[in-house]
C-alpha cells in the first residue's frame, strides 16, 4: 500500500525532501569551491543539464501515475454507488417481507460504505474491522436474495446480476484504494531531486558564483510543491486533495426518502 509513503502525511515526506535538497546542495556548493581552490577543472554544465532533465522526467512520470490513480478511484466511486443502486432498485420490485428487509439492509451498506471510504488505512485494526462489517452485510444480503429466488422471484436473474456487481465492485474499489505509488519510485525521484541539487551547487562553487539564494529557494520550493501534490494524490483518504464521495451521499439521500 505504498509503504511509507502512504502511511506518512505527504507534507511531512515533503519537508524531508527539502530539507535534503538543501543539504545536497550545500555539500555539493562546498565540494565544488574546495576543487577550486586545489585547481581542479570545474564540472562540465552537461551534468547537471542531465540531471535536470531527468528530474523533470520522474516528476512528470509520478505525476501522471499517482494523477491515474486518483481518477481510476474517483471512477470507482461512481461505479460503487450505481451498482448498490441499481441492487437497490431490484430490491424495491421484490415481495414482501424481503422487499423491507433488503432495502433496509442496502440502504446500511451504501451507509457503511461511505463511512469506510472516510476512514484513514491506519489504525489498521479500524479499517479492517470496517471491511469485517461490510463482508458481514454482503453475506446477510446474499441469504435474502437467495430466500427472494427459492421464493419464486420472476426478478431472480436481475437480482442475482446487480448483487454481483455490487460485490465485484467493492472488491475493486478496495483495491483501488489499496493501489499506490511503489516505494521504489518515490525513492528513486527523491535521490533524483538531491542530486540535481548538488550537481547545481557543485557547479556554482567551482564557478566561484555567490549562492543565488531567491533562485535556489524557488527552484526547492516548486519541486518540493510538486512533489507534495504527487504524494497528496496518492493519499486518498486525507491530505488536502481527497475523493469526493457525493455519488454515494446523494445515493443515501434518495433512500432515505
Amino acid at each position: 500500500m505504498g509503504g511509507i509513503f502512504g502511511r506518512v502525511d505527504a507534507w511531512v515526506t515533503t519537508l524531508i525532501l527539502a530539507v535534503v535538497m538543501v543539504a545536497a546542495w550545500s555539500v555539493g556548493f562546498r565540494l565544488g569551491h574546495w576543487r577550486r581552490s586545489q585547481g581542479e577543472e570545474v564540472a562540465s554544465d552537461k551534468f547537471r543539464d542531465a540531471a535536470m532533465a531527468l528530474l523533470g522526467l520522474l516528476l512528470a512520470f509520478t505525476f501522471s501515475m499517482s494523477l491515474g490513480k486518483y481518477d481510476y478511484r474517483r471512477l470507482m466511486i461512481v461505479s460503487d454507488a450505481n451498482s448498490i443502486g441499481d441492487f437497490y432498485t431490484c430490491a424495491t420490485l421484490l415481495d414482501e417481507p424481503v422487499r423491507t428487509e433488503l432495502r433496509k439492509l442496502v440502504r446500511e451498506y451504501a451507509v457503511l460504505r461511505l463511512e469506510t471510504d472516510r476512514l484513514p488505512e491506519t489504525p489498521k485494526p479500524s479499517f479492517e474491522q470496517a471491511l469485517d462489517r461490510i463482508e458481514r452485510t454482503q453475506s446477510q444480503m446474499t441469504d435474502l436474495a437467495h430466500r427472494a429466488i427459492r421464493d419464486g422471484t420472476p426478478i431472480a436473474m436481475p437480482l442475482t446480476n446487480t448483487l454481483n456487481a455490487l460485490t465485484s465492485n467493492e472488491t475493486a474499489h478496495l483495491a483501488a484504494v489499496r493501489d499506490r505509488l511503489p516505494t521504489s519510485i518515490v525513492l528513486l525521484l527523491y535521490l533524483s531531486a538531491a542530486m540535481a541539487t548538488a550537481l547545481v551547487g557543485l557547479r556554482q562553487g567551482g564557478a566561484g558564483h555567490k549562492p543565488p539564494l531567491p533562485e535556489f529557494v524557488g527552484f526547492v520550493l516548486v519541486v518540493c510543491l510538486v512533489v507534495y501534490v504527487i504524494l497528496d494524490l496518492n493519499q486518498p483518504s486525507r491530505g488536502l486533495i481527497t475523493i469526493s464521495h457525493e455519488p454515494l451521499e446523494r445515493l443515501i439521500a434518495t433512500m432515505e426518502k
